[in-house]
């Protein structure tokens, strides 16, 4: 795509009047009278119930799910699918914690530990930094790290690069580094914003559950203090994602009062810009009792996703975990973001993940016009939005530009 290709002031995103949008359509038939109620209810602009959400997730057959998933999306945005252009940089795999899921964390004496200085963050970023709108930054809890180093990085990076955004640190990094740092959430929130920090990117919710935390995250933030520190965050101005990691040892129920609690303070904030489901990745991990989640269980989970978060604007199709074939489907359960060209990454690819890096503007929207959808680049923020253009290739010898 043509670095040129301006950027539109036009909102291609959430369609305020999407619940009108939905009352238009007709719902899918289904035989059992249990589902046919519900799904009556969803098309009738009604918010869904945790019970009705077990029903439809355990009971709903697959191409159902996709239908209502499908025209909740498509009543919110259309054909439109969005994606952008960014840089995964983990600052450091060092960590104090040891969760049994993580195959990123290393020990600070480990020969493959590594921790980044500025100067390596900045390095890191330079071969990129004039096609990528957005940095994707998390690591582990760093035994000797405090909020100056993140201030420190995060400025330089501001000043050096100012038209990327800064998406960076989960919620157990910022209680981590309250802790490392003595100083109130609140007021590493503060410094971290006034710094360049742009957006929380949700990561670490796993499940909301504690008695599941403690088996496979143990150590981390509670449940409750997952949504006190994205709710503190909103109410600063920091707008984040979330996210939802299934397929280790919890139920469907469990599921379901997850994005339930996640539903609860996006009524009370409206700060979550994205909702991030994504399947346990088994490979190098120490989880042997997991249950992991099948390709109809994660598209039926896409699915569920969106019925059940009615105020969550976007769900993301994690490409990066999903892989390219499952990830693309998922456009069609109720998906409407699609990641981004992702320039590296390494937690998900030392889990066992083998989806492709390096993807070019044109590769990415190929997937997304495959299954008819209009690619729409947006910056992290969703407040800017272009089309895809395709440049023609370099032999064209005059003829028409196509656009996508």
């Amino acid at each position: 795509m043509s670095n040129n290709n301006p950027w539109i002031n036009h909102n291609f995103t959430i369609d305020d009047k999407w619940e009108n949008n939905i009352l238009g359509m007709s719902p899918p038939i289904v035989n059992d009278p249990i589902l046919t109620n519900i799904v009556s209810n969803i098309y009738s602009g009604k918010r869904i119930s945790n019970e009705d959400a077990v029903i439809l997730h355990d009971m709903c057959d697959l191409p159902t799910l996709a239908i209502i998933g499908n025209d909740l999306k498509n009543a919110r945005h259309g054909s439109h699918v969005y994606y952008n252009r960014n840089l995964h940089v983990n600052t450091t795999n060092v960590c104090v914690l040891a969760c049994r899921f993580c195959a990123f964390r290393r020990g600070p004496k480990s020969n493959d530990a590594y921790s980044l200085s500025k100067s390596d963050y900045i390095e890191k970023i330079q071969p990129y930094s004039e096609i990528i709108t957005e940095v994707h930054s998390v690591g582990g809890l760093h035994n000797e790290w405090t909020i100056d180093h993140y201030e420190e990085l995060f400025r330089t990076a501001k000043h050096k690069f100012p038209n990327i955004s800064i998406k960076a640190l989960t919620a157990v990094e910022i209680k981590h580094l309250s802790t490392m740092s003595n100083i109130p959430v609140t007021e590493v929130l503060i410094r971290l914003k006034d710094s360049g920090l742009d957006v929380l990117p949700g990561g670490g919710a796993e499940i909301l559950d504690d008695d599941i935390r403690n088996i496979i995250c143990k150590g981390k933030e509670s449940s409750a203090e997952y949504i006190s520190i994205h709710r503190t965050a909103h109410e600063l101005g920091i707008p984040s994602n979330c996210t939802m990691l299934f397929g280790t040892i919890e139920t469907t129920k469990d599921r379901i009062n997850h994005l339930e609690k996640l539903r609860k303070l996006q009524d009370e904030t409206g700060g979550f810009q994205c909702f991030v489901p994504y399947p346990f990745l088994a490979d190098h991990t120490r989880l042997p009792e997991a249950e992991l989640a099948s390709a109809n269980e994660i598209l039926r989970v896409i699915a569920i996703s969106r019925i059940m978060l009615d105020n969550i604007p976007h769900i993301k199709s994690y490409r990066m975990n999903l892989g390219d074939d499952i990830a693309t489907l998922a456009l069609l359960h109720g998906a409407d973001d699609f990641d981004g060209t992702v320039g590296r990454e390494e937690i998900m690819h030392l889990a066992g993940s083998n989806a492709e890096l390096n993807h070019l503007d044109v590769n990415l929207t190929d997937l997304i016009i495959s299954i008819g959808g209009i690619p729409i680049e947006r910056n992290t923020m969703y407040s800017k939005f272009r089309l895809f253009r395709r440049d023609p290739p370099d032999d064209n010898m005059g003829l028409p530009i196509a656009y996508s």
